[in-house]
C-alpha cells in the first residue's frame, strides 16, 4: 500500500512539474508573439529611417536655393523658382505621409538638448543663457524618434 502511495505522489509531482513547464512555455510563446508584433510595428514605422535621413540634405538644398533667390532672380526666373517651391512642397508632403515632421525652433525659444544641437554660444544683449539666437538647420523627427537635431546658436548671456 505504501508503494502505491509513493507512486501516486511521484506521479503528482511529475504532473505538477509538467504543468509548470507547460505554463512557462505558454508564457514564453506569448512573450515571443508580443515581441514579434512590436518588432513588426517598429520595422513598419522606423524601417525607412536611413532613407529618410539621406533625404534631409535634399530638403536643405531646396530651402537654401529658395533663400538665396533674390527678388531680381525671382523676377527673371519666376517659373524656375516656382518649380523649386513645388518640388520642396511635394518633398514635405512625402515626409508627412511617412511620419517625418520638421523641428522648427524660433528665435527666443529655449534650447532643448533632446531636439537641438548647439553649434555655438554667444552673449547677445536682451537674451538669457539658453535662448536660441540663430537657427542654421531645421531638425526632423520620424514619428517620435529624432532623425536629426535642429542646429542652433544659443545665448550665453548670464541672467542679470
Amino acid at each position: 500500500m505504501a508503494e502505491g502511495l509513493d507512486e501516486i505522489e511521484q506521479l503528482r509531482a511529475e504532473r505538477d512539474e509538467m504543468k509548470d513547464r507547460f505554463m512557462r512555455a505558454l508564457a514564453d510563446a506569448e512573450n515571443i508573439r508580443k515581441r514579434g508584433e512590436r518588432d513588426r510595428r517598429e520595422a513598419e514605422q522606423y524601417g525607412g529611417s536611413k532613407l529618410a535621413r539621406d533625404m534631409l540634405p535634399v530638403y536643405d538644398a531646396l530651402r537654401r536655393a529658395l533663400e538665396a533667390a533674390s527678388d531680381e532672380v525671382r523676377a527673371q526666373a519666376g517659373a524656375l523658382i516656382e518649380g523649386v517651391e513645388l518640388t520642396q512642397r511635394e518633398l514635405l508632403n512625402v515626409f508627412a505621409r511617412h511620419g517625418i515632421k520638421a523641428i522648427t525652433p524660433q528665435l527666443g525659444d529655449k534650447f532643448d538638448p533632446q531636439n537641438h544641437e548647439a553649434m555655438f554660444e554667444a552673449p547677445v544683449p536682451g537674451t538669457v543663457a539658453g535662448d536660441i539666437i540663430q537657427v542654421m538647420d531645421e531638425g526632423f523627427l520620424l514619428h517620435d524618434r529624432l532623425l536629426r537635431p535642429a542646429k542652433v546658436g544659443v545665448s550665453s548671456t548670464p541672467k542679470s
